[in-house]
């Protein structure tokens, strides 16, 4: 599936590609980067990588414009996010610069996986770096693997109908934890709330704040936002919390194009009836809406239960025509590449 034949790519899968970005950490130093077209290698079975979790990644997207080139939304935000969770996990902090030019060379070795524009769909983009070096005793790697592999993508989630949440006992982050960078354990401890809500016919789950279970945090992967009914824009802030990029696009174009009140604070789980939409957001799940949030048996239904919310689809039309170059963008998020 490439160029000509790739009319419309469904569902969020991967699809290999052309090739593989890879630069090695090694005696101190970085070496060169370079394309590789296998996306397997070979890693030493003692990587911390493999045993304690040594891992982060970044997830971020490259849209084909109308006139054929192609954008990259906001890629300085996610190098350095990628280097605070490099530092997190005593791993080595690839340079912004660096981190944009193997992002950029995986992009343009791939360019004919583009989803055509006008279909949504896009490249998504996984950087990420794994600990390989062996080590048999807990503690850092002293080698690394810088790596960049793309696959293009539809939506992540099929149905555009706004997804039914469910509260979980479990966390998905420690309240001074790894919560607010972007690590594997992050994920791989949230897999198992997320099954457990799919078979109780639930799309997706609703994290709460690990001290106390009375404030929402996250929805599996991505960030929460809700409207209030006297228009105000009403996000999570919590350390345990991942800083989203898409989230921070949205807190701004909500205060200057929409002329709400961005407000970042607690959002009790049991004071829901001011708001009037509810929406999931991040990398993959852009503006995803949600329906209804059931909590501890109690099932609280927003307003706009069965389409997305005006306020979420002006959001929604705003950032996509940024991304995809229909629309100027006035903030300089945009790296445009031939």
């Amino acid at each position: 599936m490439r160029g000509k034949e790739m009319k419309k790519v469904v569902g969020f899968g991967y699809h290999k590609t052309n090739a593989v970005y890879m630069r090695r950490f090694k005696n101190g130093k970085w070496e060169s980067g370079k394309l590789v077209k296998e996306d397997q290698f070979s890693i030493s079975v003692m990587a911390p990588a493999l045993h304690y979790g040594q891992q982060c990644f970044e997830g971020l997207k490259a849209y084909l414009r109308k006139d054929g080139k192609v954008n990259l939304f906001r890629i300085s935000d996610n190098a350095r996010r990628f280097q605070s969770s490099c530092e997190r996990l005593l791993m080595p902090q690839l340079p912004v610069e660096d981190f944009i030019e193997g992002v950029k060379a995986t992009v343009l070795e791939n360019k004919d996986f583009l989803p055509p524009y006008g279909t949504e769909g896009t490249l998504y983009i996984r950087p990420l770096m794994i600990g390989v070096g062996p080590k048999l005793g807990l503690g850092a790697a002293d080698e690394f693997l810088f790596i960049v592999i793309v696959s293009p993508v539809g939506a992540y989630i099929g149905d555009p109908k706004p997804i039914k949440v469910v509260t979980s006992e479990y966390d998905r982050a420690a309240p001074f934890g790894t919560g607010d960078v972007k690590v594997g354990g992050n994920y791989a401890g949230s897999v198992f709330a997320l099954e457990i809500a799919k078979k109780e016919g639930f799309q997706d789950v609703l994290f709460l704040d690990p001290k106390t279970h009375t404030k929402i945090e996250e929805v599996g992967a991505a960030n929460f936002y809700g409207i209030t009914f006297d228009n105000k824009y009403l996000t999570p802030k919590s350390p345990s919390i991942l800083n989203s990029i898409t989230n921070r696009a949205l807190k701004t174009l909500a205060k200057d194009k929409l002329g709400l009140e961005v407000i970042e604070g607690d959002i009790y789980i049991d004071k829901m009836e001011h708001i009037k939409e509810a929406a999931a957001c991040g990398t993959a799940l852009l503006i995803t809406p949600i329906g209804s949030i059931t909590h501890l048996g109690k099932t609280f239904t927003f307003t706009d239960h069965e389409k997305i919310g005006p306020y979420s689809q002006q959001l929604k039309e705003l950032l996509t025509g940024i991304q995809f170059g229909s629309i100027a963008d006035p903030y300089g998020w945009i790296t445009t590449i031939n």
